[in-house]
């Protein structure tokens, strides 16, 4: 890698920035977490404050708040949610055409960049509940 890919200067203060990860608080409502949030950070700048950050990199700290509202909210987690999915023995692309959201639905659920609806909630809790009723939804789908 050359020099200039490994280095950038901050466009407010003029500082050099080189990429790194830095541990940074977020917190929502009652919620208070710290990730390890990768960006261009400056030499001094160690507790991550004036950082820059590209897509990928605020994908970090967005999952990390969508999870802590998951929590704030009651909502299934993103690990629960997949170990719900996978008991009900569906794939990511079913289990979003059965219960809601779209045929891309459950990997963002799992993935933590969108927060699941109450509505879908509610029925993931009913069918973890109760797998039974699976074949329910199923078969008012093909009706």
């Amino acid at each position: 890698m050359n020099k200039e890919a490994e280095v950038r200067f901050h466009p407010e203060t003029g500082a050099e920035l080189a990429r790194g990860v830095r541990p940074v608080r977020l917190s929502f409502k009652s919620q208070s977490m710290v990730v390890d949030m990768p960006g261009w950070y400056s030499k001094d700048d160690v507790a991550g404050e004036n950082g820059l950050f590209d897509k990928k990199d605020m994908l970090v700290s967005d999952r990390a708040i969508n999870l802590m509202k998951a929590k704030e909210l009651g909502l299934l987690l993103p690990k629960q949610i997949k170990k719900i999915r996978l008991a009900l023995g569906l794939s990511q692309r079913d289990a979003g055409h059965y219960i809601g959201g779209g045929p891309n639905a459950f990997q963002k659920y799992e993935s933590g960049d969108v927060l699941l609806s109450k509505s879908a909630d509610t029925a993931l809790r009913l069918l973890a509940a109760d797998p039974n009723r699976l074949e329910e939804i199923m078969h008012c789908d093909a009706a």
